[in-house]
């Protein structure tokens, strides 16, 4: 069960750099380096404003069946995975 975000820590500095990076490296390839699309779809503020976080959470946790989309909860706990999320929905990369 996934905690409310007022109840998650966030990860540490170190840890939140390893995920930024992640999020360039790995979810970039796909996505595009700036979440604007490519094999997968745009991951911008903008596209992602009406998907719950819930939602989402799920999609990056448990993956999309049938797409180029893994499941990241072999690499990623939940923490982690909250992060990511929400750097997304506050808009990322950061101007």
């Amino acid at each position: 069960m996934l905690l409310s975000p007022g109840l998650q820590a966030e990860p540490d500095a170190l840890r939140q750099r390893q995920l930024d990076n992640l999020l360039l490296q790995d979810c970039g390839s796909c996505h595009g380096l700036r979440m604007t699309g490519g094999l997968g779809p745009a991951l911008t503020r903008q596209a992602l404003a009406d998907i719950p976080r819930d939602s989402l959470i799920a999609t990056v946790t448990h993956g999309r069946p049938g797409t180029a989309m893994p499941g990241w909860n072999a690499l990623l706990d939940e923490q982690d995975i909250a992060w990511l999320v929400d750097q997304l929905l506050q808009g990322y990369p950061r101007p």
